[in-house]
């Protein structure tokens, strides 16, 4: 038996005695999720004794080095974890802003001190993060952000406001971009983390016209952060902005990818009447099987730090259409009953609901208008890109 043969049969083993019965079940809604952190409610004992146990052997971050919380798995054991973990319908145990988008760049840019503090938390679900970037005036132009971040001495003083921050209602910390400079453009950003209950942080949420509230205004009124939380050099934060857009652009993909479970479209909506919608249905599962198969293949690229530098914003265009297309197709298979708002026979407009909520999918993480772009330039290198 080899190693990696050896690998599987023990982590098997291992998921089999300790993943709960529950938590191999379907997820029915995002509420399902575990997001951990100091005020998280859990739905069930066993939705937190999943993320505990899962946390403690470095499993939540099973590609993370053991130092810092993570499993120290190598690139192929990690997706032997992922293959099993399907296999037996695991749910994620942790769902987390500080796993896909703060983590990467923490590990990169981060102190060691900064590593010691906030990655061991992560990896345990002790902290939940939200994400300061867009302004009212600095959506696509993120680089033309005005929270104003100034030198005091002993101290950062934050002054601004930001928009669409996901979650900053619930969030106990923030990785935000301020400016530092007005000097230049690109060269005036920083990138800073401080504690959502700050004195002069509030927040007020979004509501999207599928009932749900994800998105948050968040404002900053002379809040005080320590000197030590800048991420990376002063006036340098436009690097690590970039480097984690590019992953949060591939954790947006993987809505493309459904919810995990291996049955296709056309298994979930059983038979269907209509032979163009079920031809529909199936060309939906062709393109959805193509995708997962390139998604594989990238991030086993952005692992081995050799994908090219567009292919984040070519996946998070083609997951988001993926993700659209398919909650349409759930629509049109559902019909009239799928229009349904707050019946308990349509679990409170389940499927309207989500199908509205994939419309913000082309504008968070990047507008659809703004990847393409990024494609046609530096992918296709079309003149005039």
């Amino acid at each position: 038996m080899t190693d990696l043969e050896s690998f599987r049969a023990g982590t098997r083993a291992w998921l089999e005695a300790n993943c709960p019965a529950e938590m191999r079940t379907p997820m029915r809604s995002e509420d399902d999720a575990c997001w951990g952190g100091r005020n998280f409610q859990f739905q069930s004992e066993a939705q937190e004794r999943w993320m505990r146990i899962m946390g403690e052997k470095g499993w939540t971050v099973p590609d993370w080095p053991a130092a810092y919380g993570g499993g120290g798995l190598s690139p192929a054991e990690t997706k032997i974890l992922k293959e099993e973990m399907a296999a037996i319908g695991a749910r994620n145990p942790l769902s987390s802003f500080g796993i896909s988008m703060l983590g990467p760049a923490l590990l990169k840019y981060g102190t060691e001190e900064q590593k010691k503090r906030f990655l061991p938390e992560i990896a345990r679900g002790e902290i939940r993060w939200c994400q300061g970037y867009s302004e009212p005036g600095a959506g696509s132009d993120l680089a033309g952000l005005q929270t104003k971040c100034e030198d005091m001495g002993d101290h950062w003083l934050v002054n601004g406001q930001k928009v669409w921050t996901s979650y900053a209602d619930k969030a106990d910390w923030i990785f935000c971009l301020v400016r530092t400079s007005t000097e230049s453009k690109h060269g005036g950003i920083s990138f800073l983390l401080f504690d959502m209950e700050s004195e002069g942080v509030s927040t007020k949420p979004i509501l999207l016209i599928s009932g749900y509230s994800p998105f948050c205004e968040t404002f900053f009124d002379n809040v005080k952060v320590p000197k030590n939380q800048i991420v990376g050099e002063v006036n340098r934060g436009w690097d690590v902005a970039k480097y984690l857009l590019g992953h949060e652009r591939e954790m947006i993909s993987g809505m493309g990818l459904g919810s995990g479970s291996s049955r296709t479209l056309a298994q979930s909506l059983g038979e269907i009447d209509d032979p163009v919608l079920a031809a529909d249905v199936a060309l939906f599962d062709v393109d959805a099987i193509a995708f997962a198969a390139m998604s594989e293949h990238f991030i086993d690229q952005l692992k081995a730090g050799e994908a090219h530098p567009a292919m984040p914003s070519m996946m998070k265009y083609a997951g988001t259409e993926l993700n659209k297309k398919r909650h349409e197709l759930i629509m049109a298979a559902g019909g009239s009953d799928a229009l349904e708002w707050d019946s308990e026979r349509s679990r409170g407009g389940k499927a309207a609901r989500e199908w509205l909520r994939t419309k913000a999918n082309s504008i968070e993480g990047g507008t659809s208008e703004v990847q393409l772009g990024i494609v046609a330039k530096h992918i296709l290198r079309l003149p005039g890109a």
